[in-house]
């Protein structure tokens, strides 16, 4: 039997094609998975950085200087740190509630971002419901940090984790109050859409101007989920030794520090799209767009713009937690409760009613 050698270099040809094309297939395919984790990461580390540079200019010492310049991988070396420490398990602790509740924290916060608009076309999922599903998914991380706490068989760890679920629920209540009226401004609950109204009147037509008290409640009750000071009584060190993550150590404890960022950024984040215009400047107009005519043919300018605009008033925003660390002591539990049950929750309700009142009116 004679075979042709011509044949034999065409199937290999096409093979070796046909390999190429699936390979080329699959790294696309994870492409759009790990972009967003790769800039959520990347933001992280920026958080991390300005956070001990703004400490650092407050008390007027010198922040972390030698790890890179002006100490910019200093958070890289940390968590390079933490992933070759050992994991530490307790004894006598539920091993598996143990194990799952750092990613349970971790996880819950990460698909909040799939709703975050950064531009008008620049979303993973834009859905009806988006800032309700971010309230309901940042619900499961308090439910992480209690098995963490459970888990560790250790009574400073599991008030902490009964702290947080506390905590988490009080401040979640006006939290949703006050989305909720957001959307009632909108007529719309999702975050594309709450976005491009707040764009009708420009820079005066930003939900900040018509929802002040909201913002104000809003501000005080992401703090509070976050477990920012002076909201941080789940990892008190001066009652809980560091609460759910007393008997944590490795790249477990890593995971609760990344999740307490991670948490922030997203927090940050939905302020800037519920309050502060989202990815529209509006002081003043500026025709970019049509003096280059970059949108009109390759439609990249426009997103690239309105994820800077997004990200520059997150970062500015971000200013206000981190003072704040430094600025305010921390509550007691039953002062924390108070604000958040007898405060908070009646004014969140009394604004949820005259917004509902201005919209039957205006109809």
């Amino acid at each position: 039997m004679i075979i042709d050698t011509t044949e034999v270099q065409d199937i290999n040809s096409f093979s070796r094609f046909e390999f190429l094309k699936e390979t080329y297939g699959i790294i696309w395919t994870l492409i759009p998975i790990f972009t967003p984790v790769l800039g959520i990461t990347i933001g992280v580390l920026v958080i991390v950085w300005l956070e001990r540079e703004i400490s650092a200019g407050i008390q007027q010492r010198i922040g972390p200087e030698y790890a890179g310049p002006l100490g910019v991988l200093q958070a890289l070396a940390d968590g390079s740190k933490l992933l070759f420490k050992e994991n530490l398990f307790p004894s006598r602790g539920e091993t598996l509630l143990f194990s799952i509740g750092p990613s349970i924290a971790v996880i819950s916060i990460l698909v909040s971002y799939s709703v975050v608009p950064f531009s008008s076309h620049l979303i993973l999922v834009d859905l009806n419901i988006g800032v309700f599903l971010w309230i309901a998914i940042s619900s499961i991380a308090p439910i992480g940090l209690l098995m963490s706490g459970y888990g560790s068989n250790n009574k400073y760890s599991f008030l902490g984790g009964l702290r947080a679920a506390a905590q988490s629920i009080s401040y979640e209540i006006p939290l949703t109050l006050c989305v909720l009226s957001i959307s009632l401004l909108s007529n719309s609950s999702s975050t594309v859409d709450i976005v491009e109204a707040q764009s009708k009147y420009g820079f005066w037509g930003w939900n900040l101007w018509r929802q002040p008290i909201g913002f104000i409640i809003f501000l005080i009750s992401s703090l509070a989920e976050c477990e920012r000071l002076p909201f941080d009584l789940p990892e008190a060190e001066e009652e809980l030794v560091a609460g759910y993550q007393t008997e944590y150590s490795g790249i477990k404890f890593g995971l609760f520090y990344v999740a307490s960022y991670l948490n922030l950024l997203v927090s940050s984040l939905f302020v800037t799209v519920l309050y502060l215009g989202g990815w529209n400047i509006s002081i003043p107009y500026i025709f970019v767009f049509d003096f280059f005519e970059i949108n009109k043919t390759y439609g990249v300018f426009e997103p690239t713009i309105g994820m800077f605009i997004t990200l520059a008033k997150t970062y500015l925003f971000l200013f206000i937690p981190i003072t704040t660390r430094w600025t305010l002591p921390r509550l007691r539990m039953d002062q924390l409760l108070n604000l958040g049950w007898k405060f908070l929750l009646p004014i969140s309700l009394g604004n949820l009613l005259l917004t509902t009142s201005s919209q039957l009116f205006s109809l």
